[in-house]
């Protein structure tokens, strides 16, 4: 038996529009968790290890729904399925340590500078053309890198770097996801990009493991996977309603979505360069995503959590 079965398309933008904020709303709940979490002195590696743990979880329970074998994931190109999970992997820790030192705000800003990173790496490894308009977006989104962490200011902080790191492993991790778009059946990557994080991580987690101190963040510890699963199958199903094309745009939702959360839960609001460098990169991202629409490329991934 198949892995999955495989949903018809269906032209509901609508509700495809509607998932796909839902999706990015849930992923919101994923740093806010973390930078709560964080705050409670639990490792960031434990929690990017909870993270793919609870997402691996829950696809080992849906292989057991669909009566999936172990044949099912067996995949020829290994070593590429393998770079694409510890690039995920990457993206994830790098994030989550940042977390612990800098504002949502600013991780979900130069999160979003990973559209910009593909459409750069989009010529050398993917062969594609990057013209003047692209070229152009490209340094303007990198301006708008420079606004939003100041990294000359006073108020530059060390951690900007490897949120800047993991937006780099989530665009090369994206540009591995088209290479092997059409070879590899998306549960098959969704099982591995779960299963290997949760082994690599395992060691560093049960020489560090610690509990929340209190009830709600128990809560928060042991819904971080299951909001990370959840997010991408919203994600997923708003694509059978709507085409990337339409779908792209709504993505940055998410930096709205965590600009609430930072002012609710954590009492803060972005400062004036943050605001203007967010903008900037939006506007590149969004610009890039026009481009590729235009030439009737595949759009720039956004990214997932």
């Amino acid at each position: 038996m198949s892995l999955s079965p495989i949903a018809g398309v269906e032209d509901r933008r609508t509700t495809g529009i509607v998932m796909m904020l839902a999706a990015y709303a849930v992923f919101s709940c994923i740093d806010t968790s973390v930078k709560w979490l964080a705050g409670d002195s639990i490792p960031p590696l434990q929690l990017s290890f909870l993270r793919y743990f609870g997402h691996l979880v829950f696809v080992l329970a849906a292989m057991g729904v669909q009566r999936a074998t172990l044949d099912d994931l067996k995949v020829p190109p290994v070593g590429a399925v393998t770079i694409r999970s510890l690039l995920l992997m990457g993206s994830t820790v790098f994030n989550f340590i940042a977390l612990q030192y800098i504002p949502l705000t600013l991780t979900s800003t130069i999160l979003f500078s990973a559209p910009i990173f593909i459409c750069l790496l989009s010529g050398p490894m993917l062969g594609e053309r990057v013209g003047v308009w692209r070229g152009s977006a490209i340094v303007v989104g990198f301006l708008g890198i420079l606004i939003a962490i100041r990294p000359f200011g006073e108020s530059f902080h060390w951690a900007t770097l490897l949120s800047l790191a993991g937006a780099g492993c989530f665009a090369l991790y994206s540009i591995m996801t088209r290479q092997l778009a059409g070879k590899v059946s998306v549960n098959t990557m969704q099982f591995y990009a779960g299963a290997i994080p949760s082994v690599l991580l395992l060691p560093f987690v049960i020489a560090d493991w610690r509990w929340p101190s209190t009830g709600f963040g128990l809560l928060l510890f042991v819904t971080i996977g299951f909001f990370g699963w959840f997010g991408h199958q919203i994600l997923v199903t708003a694509h059978r309603f709507a085409p990337a094309t339409v779908l792209t745009p709504f993505s940055y939702s998410f930096i709205i979505y965590l600009t609430i959360w930072s002012y609710v839960v954590f009492d803060y609001l972005p400062d004036r360069w943050t605001v203007v460098g967010a903008a900037v990169i939006s506007a590149a991202g969004l610009f890039i995503w026009f481009r590729e629409r235009q030439l009737g490329k595949a759009p720039t991934p956004a990214p997932e959590r």
